[in-house]
């Protein structure tokens, strides 16, 4: 499993019906709100041979409400 950080720009007013619907799809390990340009950052683990775009397109950029994703693959932990 590699992990795999996410953040979340959602639509105005969206961010709370975002992180239930995250918490409902049960994907994410942790779901923080966030200040600044995104709202929210959540860690996910992915199997090594998943598709780590087409696990965001399919299972986070569906979800109603999120305008934007930016991601950030991990390499290694300290």
């Amino acid at each position: 499993m590699k992990p795999v950080f996410i953040q979340l720009q959602c639509a105005p007013g969206r961010t709370y019906a975002v992180a239930d619907a995250i918490y409902a799809l049960e994907i994410a390990s942790e779901l923080y709100s966030t200040s600044g340009e995104y709202d929210l950052l959540m860690k996910v683990y992915i199997e090594s041979t998943e598709d780590i775009g087409k696990f965001i397109n399919e299972k986070i950029s569906s979800i109603p409400g999120i305008v934007r994703t930016l991601t950030t693959l991990t390499f290694r932990a300290f």
